[in-house]
């Protein structure tokens, strides 16, 4: 609601998250997940980036432009790496479990990640849908039962959960690589076909025993999956690395996948003689992202089963694509229900720290709670990791570049602008806080005639294409390209200050003048707001605080009109400070 005292026109404000948002007929409506982070650690930047701000960012921007969003996190609980935490902290899974939930939703908050809800896995209705998924596909002859080697901890007595082994990969060699996947070169493994394997609980060497388990039939699916694969990554333009590693999957062959554990803490399998049996992670895991909605609204089938209505955008590392663009589609597929699908993937590469690999295992790099400790505000980090995204390649975090671009970037480029335009207004022997009266195009034979509103003339032209530049990258997903458009935004604000002069002698002797390069900035930096909105949404906060003004939609047309002349201003302060390299 516009506040009526002010003199402004229509803004369009946008609507934040809710607890009841639902899809609706003609409204572009836009369902949005980021990779579950797994519940046995704190995040560290590399996870941050990857999925959860840059699905945070792409949800800000849809908000920004009035479209209708639903943005659906939570941890991943359920697994062997929750087992194994569990164990070398001695407490129980679900103790674990509530310890990292409320830890990994503290630092999200705190970088002003703004899910609509972030839930979790371990509920109950984690466990029905992903059975009613299972018993689906079941009906339809996609899974089948076989007995697989597995390895077995004698002195633990038990069989060994992928995540339990460790050894050398046998296509790398890579010397510390999981029975699920090896961190040296990025393949899936079976743990029976690790080289040395050893029990990560007491180091002993383990033997292959057999047990029997549910499979998925890859192989049968692959046609629908291929014909999903094909129509969804034109239509909704996935990231490149996103399709090179889905199509490798694809032309290697898909083969059955064990979709079931030797474990206790999990969805239960729904079948006679598995009592002592859960799904599969990697199968149940995805499942998180409709469980997580159900949790939010018992109408989620309205975000879920509503492929004409809705489009899925889903964020995440590199590491996860084919449980996104294979197993998880196909399990849904196969179900023959009308399942929302993927619609666009954005996926990062590495963001490695210094000289070396982010890494929570051997607790390298800086962690969330790293973050706020330094007192460098949050806006500050998202800027930073956003504009060093990886998109098309690892990047690397150097506290000399954090710095670097706090003070030379944020500070002089964007801070620079807006506390140059407030201080100047808020003077009590000039404005005295109130946006004068100003014209963009002065009457002919006025002082500067015609000639004076050339330059607001070029501006608005230029900002105006800047603006359909951020629209087409944004819509595009290309969320580091759009942080450099709003920047450059700011940039030519700070020009059209310097090439018209604007200080004392300005205000003294070109008095139209001056009203009117104040008025064009002072709506320049609402605009601005509302670029920043998705890559720093405390700033613009400060920004929309500062100019006493609502929150700004963002507009695919500039005017440099909507604040008036006489609209009174909020007092100024500094967005940004100096951060001493010697910190």
């Amino acid at each position: 609601m516009l506040n009526l005292t002010i003199r402004c026109t229509q803004t369009h404000s946008f609507s934040p998250p809710s607890s009841d948002r639902l899809p609706k007929e003609g409204e572009e409506n836009v369902l949005i997940t980021s990779a579950l982070p797994y519940v046995n650690n704190v995040p560290h930047l590399g996870n941050i980036i990857g999925s959860v701000l840059s699905a945070d960012v792409f949800s800000r921007y849809c908000r920004v432009r009035g479209k209708n969003v639903l943005y659906v996190c939570g941890t991943d609980e359920y697994g062997t790496a929750t087992e194994t935490k569990a164990l070398s902290e001695g407490v129980t899974c679900q103790e674990l479990c509530d310890k990292f939930h409320k830890l990994h939703a503290d630092v999200y908050k705190w970088f002003q990640v703004d899910f609509d809800i972030f839930g979790r896995t371990s509920t109950q209705a984690q466990t029905d849908i992903a059975q009613d998924i299972f018993l689906k596909l079941q009906e339809r002859n996609y899974t089948f039962e076989s007995s697989m080697d597995q390895l077995h901890c004698a002195s633990c007595n038990r069989f060994l959960a992928d995540r339990f082994v460790e050894g050398t990969c046998p296509k790398c060699s890579y010397s510390d690589a999981r029975g699920d996947q090896c961190d040296g070169c990025g393949n899936l493994l079976n743990a029976p076909d690790l080289i040395n394997p050893r029990c990560k609980l007491d180091n002993s060497t383990p033997t292959i025993r057999t047990s029997t388990h549910q499979f998925l039939d890859l192989s049968r699916l692959q046609p629908k999956c291929e014909a999903f694969v094909e129509k969804s990554s034109k239509e909704g333009k996935w990231s490149s690395n996103g399709l090179i590693i889905t199509t490798s999957w694809l032309k290697e062959g898909l083969q059955p996948r064990c979709i079931t554990r030797d474990l206790h803490w999990g969805s239960p399998v729904p079948v006679p003689g598995y009592e002592k049996k859960v799904f599969y992670v990697w199968y149940d895991a995805p499942i998180g992202y409709p469980s997580i909605t159900a949790c939010y609204t018992p109408k989620w089938e309205e975000w879920w089963k509503n492929p004409d209505n809705v489009k899925l955008y889903q964020f995440m590392g590199k590491d996860n694509v084919p449980f996104h663009t294979v197993i998880f589609p196909s399990c849904l597929i196969g179900t023959d229900d009308p399942w929302t699908l993927l619609h666009h993937i954005s996926t990062t590469e590495y963001l490695n720290y210094e000289d070396a690999k982010f890494s929570k295992s051997r607790g390298v790099g800086v962690f969330g709670d790293n973050a706020q400790a330094t007192g460098i505000p949050p806006s500050v980090w998202r800027y930073y990791l956003l504009s060093s995204r990886p998109e098309t390649g690892d990047t690397i975090f150097t506290w000399k570049d954090l710095i670097q671009r706090n003070n030379s970037e944020l500070l002089a480029t964007v801070g620079n602008l807006v506390n140059r335009v407030m201080k100047f207004l808020d003077a009590a022997n000039k404005y005295n806080g109130v946006l004068p009266e100003f014209t963009l195009q002065p009457e002919a034979g006025t002082e500067g005639g015609e000639e004076e509103g050339k330059a607001e003339a070029e501006l608005i032209t230029k900002v105006n294409d800047l603006i359909s530049q951020y629209i087409q990258q944004l819509d595009a997903v290309q969320i580091r390209a759009g942080l450099r458009t709003a920047m450059e935004v700011a940039h030519v604000g700070n020009v059209y200050l310097q090439d018209n002069r604007l200080d004392n002698t300005l205000f003294a002797e070109h008095r139209p003048q001056c009203d009117r390069v104040l008025g064009v900035s002072i709506n320049l930096i609402y605009l601005l707001g509302s670029l920043l909105y998705p890559y720093m949404p405390e700033t613009s906060d400060a920004i929309w605080r500062q100019l006493g003004a609502p929150a700004r939609r963002l507009l695919p047309t500039w005017t440099a009109q909507e604040l008036r002349g006489g609209h009174p201003l909020g007092k100024p302060e500094y967005l940004f400070t100096r951060i001493d390299p010697k910190m």
